[in-house]
């Protein structure tokens, strides 16, 4: 982990370096005194946080296991992809084909995925193993992979026909090559990127770092995306460029998004991954802070990270943040667009704040008794109204909360810290301990306090 505090050893090699720095620095005054022409120095190396493809290694390293070498990821609503071990390689299979997939309950479509998923599988893996993976193509167009952020072969990039050819339906390929990095990364088709990611075909891929110090006690994966689902339909719509009314995480609408079950006192990594179509997602957490420490081009260096509660994750990218989970909770977690918090029946409304119903509502209720005029007065409790909805859709937002109705939908999820957990079994929600609850204020309160309302 990259939040620890600097050892006493560490602090003896930075006093070396100053030193050193120091001595060279002193040479070169004298030497300008004395009038020698000194070289151009050269230029620093990089940090061990950020290895030089140069200085890859040539041997082959034992394949990396879980628990032994990493703590596995942990992927909400998702899984991880297995393999098996052949000749020191380790060997993957993803398989492309048409899935049905359900978004939140209610709201299920037919989308493309990987063995059965949208996400498909993280593929998790370790510094300086090999890697082959099979890729089965069940679609009924050509596809490829493309594996967003690593170091690979120019052949193995997966870029249809630049740098392969498209894998036919019905055709089995196989890519091929060693991880000589790690960090947080994707996967994704590059062969009608518009239509095949649009309908689900994405997934993480994470390296873990060989022979780390430390790691996490929960190291999670969050993957963003769009959707255009029109109401009471079964595909998404790939061709949509602006009106996404369906913003999720790993797949999932709140509130069919998993928690992320914590114990006070973990440390804690997310890996966020942004696919999403057109839009970047500043994804914000409630009751905490953490750091950025990597991206897709790498890890961000101590001095560079900076704390805070909202990070960005622009299209295409990544971003792993770290903090120690110390105070437990129920703490939202989500985009902080505000529209990326409903789902479909909060994109497709008119907007009718200020308008006086009463004359709407009578005539139309000689045609349909139930009718009832909504928005006029805000959109905050249609959520909990529980109205007739098209079939196949979801309501504009929300689900049953401890304390009423949550009015967030979409990209929102909750972090579950309390002192002790099992796995990510969800606790259920948190009781607060007395006294630590908004509530009315009295009126005694409010005479106490000169606050007059």
């Amino acid at each position: 982990m990259s939040d620890t505090p600097i050892s006493r050893r560490a602090l003896l090699e930075q006093g070396v370096t100053v030193l050193t720095a120091t001595a060279a620095v002193a040479s070169l005054v004298q030497a300008q005194h004395a009038g020698m022409h000194m070289p151009e120095p050269a230029a620093p190396p990089l940090t061990p946080t950020q290895p030089s493809r140069s200085r890859r290694s040539k041997v082959r390293l034992s394949p990396g296991q879980p628990q032994r070498d990493y703590t596995p990821v942990i992927t909400p609503n998702g899984a991880t992809l297995p393999f098996r071990v052949v000749d020191r390689v380790k060997v993957f299979h993803l398989s492309a084909g048409v899935i049905q997939h359900e978004f939140a309950p209610g709201l299920k479509a037919t989308c493309w995925g990987y063995n059965g998923l949208t996400p498909g599988p993280t593929i998790e893996a370790v510094e300086g193993d090999r890697v082959r993976i099979y890729v089965t193509n069940q679609l009924p167009e050509p596809t490829s992979v493309h594996w967003h952020g690593l170091f690979v072969p120019s052949g193995m990039d997966g870029v249809s026909g630049v740098s392969q050819a498209p894998i036919p339906p019905g055709e089995t390929f196989m890519y091929e090559f060693d991880l000589d990095q790690y960090g947080t990364y994707m996967y994704h088709p590059h062969y009608d990127e518009m239509t095949q990611q649009a309908l689900g075909m994405m997934g993480m891929f994470v390296i873990h770092q060989r022979g780390a110090r430390r790691r996490p006690d929960k190291d999670f994966v969050m993957l963003s995306s769009e959707w255009k689902i029109a109401l009471g339909t079964a595909r998404p719509d790939p061709n949509e460029m602006t009106d996404f009314n369906v913003l999720t995480f790993n797949s999932k609408a709140f509130p069919g998004t998993a928690p992320l079950v914590i114990q006070r006192g973990d440390d804690v990594r997310i890996r966020f991954g942004n696919l999403s179509a057109m839009s970047h997602h500043p994804i914000h957490v409630h009751g905490l802070a953490w750091r950025v420490v990597g991206t897709d081009g790498g890890q961000v260096e101590r001095t560079a990270q900076r704390p805070e509660s909202t990070t960005l994750v622009p299209v295409g990218t990544t971003r792993t943040v770290e903090f120690s989970a110390d105070v437990s909770g129920d703490w939202s977690m989500h985009c902080h667009m505000t529209h990326h918090t409903m789902t479909q029946m909060g994109h497709s409304g008119v907007n009718l704040n200020g308008v006086d119903e009463t004359k709407i509502d009578a005539a139309t209720a000689s045609l349909l008794p139930q009718y009832m005029t909504m928005g006029q007065t805000g959109m905050g409790d249609h959520g909990a109204m529980k109205m007739p909805v098209p079939r196949n859709s979801i309501p504009m937002q929300g689900a049953p909360g401890p304390k009423g109705h949550v009015d967030m939908g979409g990209m929102f999820t909750v972090l579950k810290v309390r002192d002790r957990v099992t796995g990510q079994t969800d606790p259920g929600w948190y009781a607060d301990p007395p006294g630590t609850v908004a509530r009315a204020a009295t009126s005694d309160e409010l005479k106490r306090d000169g606050i007059v309302v």
